[in-house]
């Protein structure tokens, strides 16, 4: 008994330190991807490579209290994730709006989304894990992951999901931060273009240019 105990303690420890590893290096790498939906795909390769039973994975982002797909890791999930929103239920929206984490091993059987469940079941897709990615009080979308087959998601692929989508929503927070921080440096460069166009064609000084800004279009 001590000998198999000792033996299952040993591969607990063996995993959890290979999960350690791979949420390490996708911290890193996620977080040094400067591009959006470069950033969406790296999350949803590595989350396929990482949970244990996913097949296939998405995210939906929540951008102006509408749901968006980004970087589908097969026109599957492109499709499941869509039909979610469109039908305002299944568990990316749930884990969006409750907050929670949804687990389900038998969609042709669970209540919970009936409308989803139907058209999911019948395209194969049998387990579904969904995650809320958020930073602090800030609710960034959804982490959804699919597999066709039953139970496919246990309590411990639950768990590593969530810290997996912890890390991602880290990663996604200053990917898009660094989008805005591109636009702004790129809408500055325009106005300081359009001003100096302005104190050169008309022989305006920067602060007279600046007040013809505005009206310039005009």
């Amino acid at each position: 008994m001590g000998d198999e105990r000792s033996s299952r303690q040993a591969a607990n420890s063996e995993a959890l330190g290979q999960v350690a590893h791979a949420l390490s290096e996708v911290a890193r790498s996620l977080t040094a991807e400067p591009d959006l939906h470069q950033t969406m795909k790296g999350i949803v390769t590595a989350a396929v490579a990482t949970i244990p039973g996913a097949e296939y994975a998405g995210v939906s982002l929540l951008e102006a209290g509408q749901l968006r797909t980004v970087a589908p890791s097969d026109d599957l999930v492109a499709r499941l994730d869509e039909l979610q929103h469109e039908l305002g239920e299944g568990p990316c929206v749930d884990a969006i709006a409750e907050h929670h984490t949804y687990r389900t091993g038998n969609l042709a059987d669970d209540s919970r989304w009936p409308k989803f469940a139907d058209t999911a079941a019948s395209l194969g897709v049998a387990s579904v894990l969904g995650f809320r990615l958020f930073a602090t009080s800030t609710t960034l979308g959804a982490l959804n992951l699919y597999s066709s087959q039953r139970d496919a998601f246990d309590a411990d692929a639950e768990h590593i999901g969530e810290l997996f989508a912890a890390h991602a929503a880290v990663a996604l927070i200053g990917s898009q931060e660094q989008a805005q921080l591109r636009t702004a440096l790129g809408t500055r460069d325009v106005i300081a273009t359009a001003k100096g166009i302005l104190m050169h064609r008309h022989h305006r000084t920067d602060a007279q240019a600046s007040t013809m800004l505005p009206t310039a279009g005009n």
